[in-house]
């Protein structure tokens, strides 16, 4: 196996992503997926290529979801670079109150309503699916 494939994401996930905004009785072909697969990560080598680019020029070594969203904007991902923002402020909101809820369950001596309250969180996150021209029907995917 060459080493191009060792740089692709699993094509199982590109189909999953793809059939999530399909209609139900629609079909991939395989080599609408190998197309996919190939762009998808070609894409984020892209866009992981210029944030570590700018990590480089600072003088750092770890990229973290700032530097993704700065270098999808100065590539003219604006729409992306926004969503992942709003995303990211949600997760980081997210494990804030996470570990407020951790905190006040360790400091009130544990009793098993706080307990509830700590690991009664969900991790799901809606995305909405751009489109051209802006957002489409908020469509979360999963």
């Amino acid at each position: 196996m060459s080493d191009e494939y060792h740089n692709l994401l699993p094509i199982a996930n590109i189909g999953r992503i793809m059939k999530q905004v399909l209609p139900s009785n629609a079909k991939i072909s395989k080599e609408a997926k190998e197309r996919m697969q190939e762009c998808a990560s070609e894409f984020i080598s892209f866009v992981t290529g210029e944030a570590s680019d700018k990590c480089n020029k600072e003088n750092r070594k770890t990229v973290n979801g700032d530097d993704i969203c700065w270098a999808l904007s100065s590539l003219g991902f604006d729409n992306y670079s926004e969503a992942m923002l709003r995303y990211m402020n949600k997760f980081r909101e997210f494990e804030r109150q996470r570990e407020r809820a951790n905190q006040s369950s360790n400091n009130k001596g544990s009793s098993s309503e706080d307990k509830d309250e700590a690991t009664n969180y969900s991790t799901s996150f809606d995305f909405v699916i751009l489109e051209k021209g802006g957002p489409s029907s908020s469509k979360p995917a999963t």
